[in-house]
């Protein structure tokens, strides 16, 4: 049986192989990937169901839940508003969201929440999902919310504050909520699939997210994780057979910055692409000045919690570590939790993607093998 669709140059022709091999070799249900090298699709590929239920394929451009890799989207808009001039990554988020400033979180830089260090990675307030979907009353929360540790003095991941942190840094500068400002600066123009809160329209096309036998589940309710995942529980993860959930259409439709999106992998593939070459004959989004300030490490080791999982955070994104292997020191990326990937690296010139929905937990080689075969592909 042909394992996938599309094509791939001959070049990349080991990332085609490896795609292949990972239907054989785990228990991929539907997935792509998808690859930009110097501004142009030089991969673009994908195979098996995208709802269990019905059989339905995957198609070229089927997107699902990609979880956090919503980061990358808000990331992006933050970077270009500060090098628009719009916004100084290391000045208060109180100077352009003035209620934001108190309660202990004065000095809380845009900076300190891309790299997780601001203290705020959950709230204090139980919100119901109704108020979670309204904006304002996290909003409210936030500005209420007292630091869990001094700023900037350890780190911890912010989870769903991070979208809605930064998010309301963009509403305050351009009077659009994040997923809108996405849309009209960069995935409308650039027609990537791509979104923060999915349309109506897409809503019957997507792929429908599965878990894998024996993966492992959340930490009790009341454990910091589980709350920061969960939003204090008004969010069922992944209840994917469950209201809250991410196969429910409520929860995909409504803005949820930090770990919300659902694309396509080309539409991941191309905003990094966008990002450090420019596609359809643009100008790239981020400057190499500002390429270079998104990578320099600013969270790395422990976290507040105690663990290293081996993550290097610089602003906004992952970058090259044991944790997530990229390309190197250029690279920067964010991953979803059911596996998906997507990263950018302006000296190799990529941007890479690789979604699915079948969702594998701790220890998914599956992106990484793709990225091992891109990287022999490059360095031939």
């Amino acid at each position: 049986m042909e394992r996938y669709h599309g094509w791939a140059d001959e070049r990349f022709g080991a990332v085609a192989d490896a795609f292949a091999r990972n239907f054989a070799d785990f228990p991929e249900l539907g997935a792509a990937v998808a690859v930009y090298a110097g501004g142009r699709k030089v991969v673009d590929l994908w195979g098996g169901v995208a709802d269990e239920r019905t059989g339905r394929p995957w198609e070229q451009d089927t997107v699902v839940p990609v979880f956090s890799c919503a980061k990358a989207i808000v990331s992006v808009c933050v970077h270009l508003l500060a090098q628009e001039g719009r916004l100084d990554l290391d000045a208060p988020v109180g100077r352009y969201w003035p209620e934001f400033a108190r309660n202990g979180k004065e000095a809380i830089s845009g900076r300190m929440v891309l790299g997780h260090r601001a203290g705020v990675p959950v709230l204090d307030e139980v919100l119901p999902f109704a108020e979670i979907a309204a904006w304002t009353p996290v909003i409210h929360a936030i500005e209420e919310q007292r630091p869990l540790w001094e700023p900037n003095t350890a780190y911890e991941y912010h989870g769903h504050v991070f979208g809605f942190l930064l998010g309301e840094v963009i509403r305050r500068l351009t009077g659009l909520t994040p997923g809108a400002y996405f849309r009209k600066a960069v995935g409308d123009p650039l027609r990537l699939r791509a979104w923060i809160g999915l349309p109506d329209e897409e809503m019957s096309g997507r792929a429908r997210l599965v878990e894998a036998e024996g993966r492992p589940g959340m930490p009790g309710p009341e454990h910091l994780l589980t709350r920061i995942v969960t939003m204090n529980g008004a969010l069922v993860f992944p209840g994917l057979d469950e209201p809250h959930g991410w196969n429910d259409p409520a929860l995909l439709g409504m803005e949820l910055p930090g770990a919300g999106a659902t694309a396509s992998a080309s539409g991941l593939a191309g905003l990094y692409a966008a990002a450090v070459t420019g596609i359809e004959g643009r100008e790239r989004l981020l400057t190499p000045d500002t390429v270079t300030d998104a990578v320099r490490e600013v969270s790395s080791g422990k976290g507040w919690l105690g663990f290293d999982a081996g993550a290097r955070w610089g602003s906004g994104f992952l970058l090259d570590s044991s944790f997530r292997p990229m390309l190197g020191r250029r690279s920067f990326g964010n991953d979803g939790a059911g596996g998906q990937f997507a990263f950018g690296d302006d000296e190799y010139g990529v941007g890479f993607a690789y979604v699915a929905n079948r969702m594998v937990g701790h220890g998914d080689a599956r992106a990484t093998r793709l990225i091992i075969a891109l990287r022999a592909c490059l360095d031939r």
